[in-house]
């Protein structure tokens, strides 16, 4: 699919959903850089705080006992400027909520993210219903904030799950130097899209989404702290992965969060 989305007549636009649903990564449109969204809404609810809790609540015996889990992938190193942002690393994401593979990361992200900081206004969402993988439960970060004593995040949801005009209603645009950087570093023009400092990408889904096919977000969310779970396996190996990146980027602080475990991972990276 090209990155801008395409407004022609109906049966070439199922034709593009077609060919996009055998990708391995959700393609990416693209959006004007610094041009006004021309949506301001998203399908998203808020999350309740039991969801919120039990992703921030992912004990560390969990995470350990799991280690990688059945993460597929690894951010891997490349070398570019970081992104300027308060002086502390930056971790920027870039997804879609109707894109399946987003559905699938965002719950890794959320619970290695809530290891260094605090979110408040978390959405719950779900990916497009005539994707692959239709209809995953997942939580969106759009008009989400986030705050840590060790890094900063950044996201961006391209596009709600909002069907219109054959395609999404669109959310958010990078700015220019956000922009740059998934030009030259997300090659494949997919999402999710994640950045780790200049130090670190991610572009894709970093296990596999079919763990959390038919499954409700408070399903999803109180398998998390069961190392015996598939969808923990596949939740929180991923964010021990993600984990990793990031404190390569604080220096293995806070200690507690940066131990033995996820120590050994940095060396996959």
């Amino acid at each position: 699919m090209s990155k801008r989305p395409l407004v022609l007549i109906g049966i070439v636009i199922v034709i593009l959903v077609v060919i996009r649903i055998v990708e391995p990564s959700a393609s990416k449109p693209s959006v004007a850089t610094n041009k006004p969204s021309s949506a301001s809404s998203s399908g998203a609810t808020q999350a309740p705080s039991s969801i919120v809790s039990d992703i921030a609540s992912v004990p560390e015996t969990t995470l350990q006992i799991i280690g990688k889990g059945s993460a597929e992938a690894y951010p891997h190193a490349i070398s570019s400027p970081a992104l300027s942002n308060r002086q502390k690393p930056e971790v920027f994401y870039e997804g879609a909520e109707f894109c399946p593979y987003c559905a699938t990361e965002r719950w890794a992200m959320a619970v290695a993210l809530a290891k260094f900081g605090t979110f408040t206004n978390l959405k719950l969402t779900h990916s497009s219903l005539t994707d692959v993988y239709p209809d995953t439960h997942t939580l969106s970060f759009y008009g989400s904030t986030y705050t840590s004593s060790y890094i900063n995040f950044t996201s961006v949801e391209l596009y709600s799950d909002i069907p219109a005009d054959g395609f999404f209603t669109q959310l958010q645009t990078p700015t220019a130097e956000e922009q740059t950087l998934t030009n030259k570093y997300d090659t494949n023009e997919s999402i999710p899209f994640i950045d780790f400092g200049g130090k670190y990408v991610v572009s894709g889904a970093t296990y596999s989404p079919s763990v959390l096919q038919g499954r409700s977000w408070s399903e999803i969310a109180g398998s998390l702290s069961d190392p015996n779970n598939a969808i923990a396996k596949g939740v929180d190996g991923a964010a021990n992965t993600l984990t990793a990146a990031i404190c390569k980027l604080t220096n293995n602080q806070p200690g507690d969060v940066c131990n033995a475990t996820v120590i050994t991972l940095e060396d996959s990276l």
